[in-house]
């Protein structure tokens, strides 16, 4: 098998991977509170890592990271799995999967933007009808098609998920700086994080789990957290076209809709999969030549 082969099921993997978890999130969210699942989802997804530093034998990488490393790498679980799927599981827990997915999606226009003042990146005119296209799209789901009247059943729960976008987008900015192995970094952010995630429990909540609500937390952990990352690196590590395999992630937000009908047994609203080809579309226009 080429490598190229190995990259495309690898990243076909890890995009059916992250398919399921809109689902995922939301079956959780029917047993736990999002304090309890970002609690256990970063306890099994800190396993998960662990298991894959383990099987890689890449701990000596975190021994001779050095002080300063280490304490960046660390810093960033304030941002992920902290503050980014609290706000998001939160936003799950108001909204349908269908509008909450969608809207989260958008965060990859968010990095562009934020970027500009950040990193000093450029804003291209492609930047800006990709936008507009975007979030025209997460206009349209958000208000289920009522466009005119900009009618939004939970305000709240929408303004939840866009600005998960945000911290995503603030993570991947911060981690850019680091050069330390992603699954070693990764693993120190969620090591870090854990700690807070357990106080927020403890304020917030309560440490009684129900069978099924850890079984929901354990596949969360994994699957949205932990295996598909390094399932994502190995594909683009591995391909010959970033872009061939970048463009993947593509089928996701489609996919979702799959499971969400069927497994969730959501009635799909016809502003859903409009609103989601906006989004998408732009998403495919302001990706063009950033990759190669």
């Amino acid at each position: 098998m080429t490598p190229q082969r190995k990259a495309t099921l690898l990243g076909l993997a890890a995009v059916m991977a992250w398919s399921t978890v809109a689902t995922a999130f939301k079956l959780a969210l029917r047993h736990l509170d999002p304090y309890q699942l970002l609690f256990l989802a970063n306890v099994f997804s800190l396993g998960a890592l662990a298991l894959v530093l383990t099987v890689g034998r890449k701990w000596p990488t975190i021994a001779r990271a050095g002080r300063a490393r280490v304490l960046r790498a660390a810093s960033l679980g304030l941002l992920n799995p902290v503050l980014y799927y609290l706000i998001l599981f939160r936003a799950y827990d108001r909204l349908p999967a269908q509008v909450a997915q969608p809207l989260n999606y958008t965060w990859a226009l968010m990095l562009a933007y934020l970027s500009v003042p950040l990193l000093g990146h450029r804003l291209r005119r492609r930047d800006l009808l990709a936008g507009l296209i975007c979030y025209g799209g997460a206009v349209v789901i958000a208000t289920g098609g009522n466009v005119t009247g900009f009618s939004v059943a939970d305000p709240l729960g929408v303004t939840l998920a866009l600005a998960s976008t945000v911290i995503w987008a603030l993570y991947w900015i911060a981690g850019r700086r680091s050069d330390m192995d992603p699954v070693a970094g990764l693993f120190l952010g969620f090591a870090a994080g854990l700690p807070f995630t357990a106080v927020a429990v403890a304020l917030r909540s309560h440490f009684s789990f129900p069978a099924l609500g850890i079984w929901a937390g354990l596949y969360v952990g994994c699957f949205e957290m932990g295996f598909t990352f390094v399932l994502w690196l190995m594909a683009m590590r591995l391909t010959t076209s970033t872009a061939r395999i970048a463009n993947l992630i593509f089928l996701s937000p489609f996919l979702s809709l799959v499971f969400i009908r069927f497994i969730l047994g959501e009635a799909i609203r016809p502003a859903t999969p409009l609103g989601l080809v906006l989004i998408v579309g732009g998403l495919w226009l302001q990706s063009r030549d950033r990759s190669s």
